[in-house]
């Protein structure tokens, strides 16, 4: 164990906090992830920035909120030039690799501006979040080409499974009775086995990568961060056997869900309920067909969690790896009458977040459950801590979480944001909402949910009172719901209208700004007396460049 541990930041995509043994879930045991608790924190109360792979996760890689760094939606790139996490290891001499994905698409039309080669050292790092990709996989679609940043589907073809787009029918399709290829993306294929065997798996594929750089990275010696992020069990929703067959409808939750919230008269809301993939999961045989799939897919995932783990503790990595678990987003399925992410109910934009640290001043708060309001912008500054990076406040934005995990006094924080732009979207076509009004951001503060919604009456949930977010207090005409509506209003000015753009202001700058006349810059002094008088020196102890 040295001062300077490593840190592992495993990230699964679309997995709602709930979906797990040691957060309550009934029927789908996760004891590898459990374990992990077990010698951690758990987080109950951990958010995302955005309900949304693509800002979510750049807000997790840059420490930043999606207003600061500008990447609203996926496929919006993060602009040249945005602080990343991996800067900051860098500057520190550790190493910042991915093994999986990160949503990331590159500013092509700014490096070309600054004339920098993508290919060059540092146009692949800027192409890459600020990572050294060890191994990319944003993962396909059905017509996807086959795409050079990932290995993947070299591998599948290597291990025998030849076709134009081995990601697409064999790792997300499966084969029915008569023995055709049925592709996963159809949600009545879900209950099928994945055509491809469960070690050949993309889950399994990466968890061994993540091995393969950890042997790789002792070799090498300098500390690094390892952003192991799996694809799954985002959808396509199909899981390899025996996954495919360990849940049924009997394992299915009830939806979470009233009549008030099918008929609301919130004109965005209506909106959403009636894009198509909401109507798709508001249906009970939809939700029955794909949860135990969704279920599969996270019994998997904990299955080569525990894997891993035990491959680390034989090869000693344990005692000096940090090891975060956690998620870009949940997923609705069917809760609310709605499906996929996308809106602020806290099975979408509520993540697991467990944190294993191995130094002795964690042992007093291993297996404690914190109800501290964190969001994911925190992790970047704490592993920059860790790794031996000084704080940058005026770059993060995120809080350092080492007070709670040692045990400290030192960490608080108000409320929690995240935003979303739907300009993209269903909701935004069948209302007319043009791109700079189809936006909304969300508020808490532990009790009280607030969102704004840009030209319609904002929603409030009072989770105290109502912890299932089914009745909007947004419309109430109750003093006290009057109240903490102003009062969250302001509250989201107030932070709206912080710096956040100033990622130059360095203490040396700053420092500098407020010693004006130390420096020679003299701007209202009437004489050589005042000056003095003033600032406490001599005038004539000024250099010749400061006099007028």
């Amino acid at each position: 164990m040295t001062d300077r541990p490593n840190v592992l930041w495993i990230m699964a995509d679309q997995l709602r906090f709930d979906y797990l043994s040691c957060y309550g879930h009934p029927h789908l045991h996760t004891p590898h992830i459990d374990a992990l608790a077990g010698r951690g924190m758990r987080f109950s109360n951990a958010y995302v920035q955005s309900p949304v792979c693509g800002p979510s996760r750049m807000s997790a890689y840059t420490g930043r909120y999606v207003r600061s760094h500008g990447s609203t939606w996926n496929g919006m790139p993060l602009r040249i030039g945005e602080p990343t996490l991996g800067d900051h290891l860098r500057e520190a001499g550790a190493r910042a690799v991915l093994v999986g994905k990160t949503h990331m698409v590159a500013d092509a039309e700014g490096m070309a501006w600054l004339g920098i080669d993508p290919q060059s050292e540092i146009g692949v790092r800027v192409s890459e979040c600020g990572f050294e990709p060890f191994e990319r996989d944003d993962g396909l679609h059905p017509d996807s080409p086959r795409q050079n940043w990932s290995a993947y589907d070299d591998y599948l073809v290597a291990q025998g499974f030849r076709s134009d787009n081995p990601w697409e029918d064999f790792a997300n399709s499966g084969v029915d009775p008569d023995g055709d290829l049925m592709s996963g993306w159809l949600l009545k294929n879900s209950r099928l086995a994945a055509n491809v065997p469960e070690e050949h798996s993309e889950t399994a594929y990466m968890t061994n990568r993540a091995m393969d750089f950890m042997r790789q990275a002792e070799a090498d010696g300098r500390p690094w961060m390892c952003h192991l992020s799996y694809i799954k069990p985002h959808w396509p929703y199909i899981v390899p056997a025996p996954y495919h067959a360990m849940f049924g409808n009997r394992h299915v939750l009830p939806p979470v869900r009233s009549l008030a919230e099918r008929e609301t008269d919130h004109p965005l809301m209506q909106a959403y309920l009636d894009a198509r993939v909401c109507k798709s999961f508001s249906r009970d045989p939809v939700r029955d067909h794909v949860i135990p799939a969704y279920m599969g897919l996270i019994k998997q995932l904990d299955d080569n969690l525990g894997r891993l783990f035990a491959w680390m503790d034989d090869t000693g990595l344990t005692e000096n790896t940090i090891i975060a678990f956690t998620s870009d987003h949940g997923d609705y399925l069917g809760d609310h009458w709605m499906g996929d992410k996308d809106f602020y109910h806290d099975m979408a934009v509520k993540v697991p977040l467990i944190i294993a640290d191995p130094r002795s001043a964690a042992d007093g708060t291993r297996g404690i459950v914190s109800d501290a309001l964190v969001e994911m912008i925190d992790l970047a500054p704490t592993f920059m801590s860790a790794l031996g990076c000084p704080p940058k406040p005026h770059v993060v934005e995120g809080r350092d979480l080492t007070p709670l995990l040692h045990g400290q006094k030192g960490f608080s924080r108000s409320h929690v944001i995240s935003q979303h732009d739907y300009h993209w979207s269903e909701m935004a076509r069948a209302l007319g909402q043009p791109q700079e009004q189809a936006h909304t951001t969300m508020i808490f503060d532990g009790r009280w949910k607030y969102i704004r919604c840009e030209t319609f009456r904002p929603i409030l949930f009072d989770l105290h009172a109502d912890p299932q977010e089914l009745v909007d207090l947004g419309a109430s005409d109750l003093p006290e719901h009057q109240e903490v509506r102003t009062r969250m209003d302001k509250a989201l000015l107030d932070w709206a209208t912080r710096h956040h753009t100033r990622i130059t202001a360095t203490p040396d700058v700053l420092a500098g700004q407020s010693k004006a006349a130390e420096i020679g810059i003299l701007i209202g002094f009437w004489d050589e007396d005042e000056y003095e008088w003033t600032t406490g020196q001599s005038f004539d102890s000024l250099t010749p460049v400061g006099r007028p």
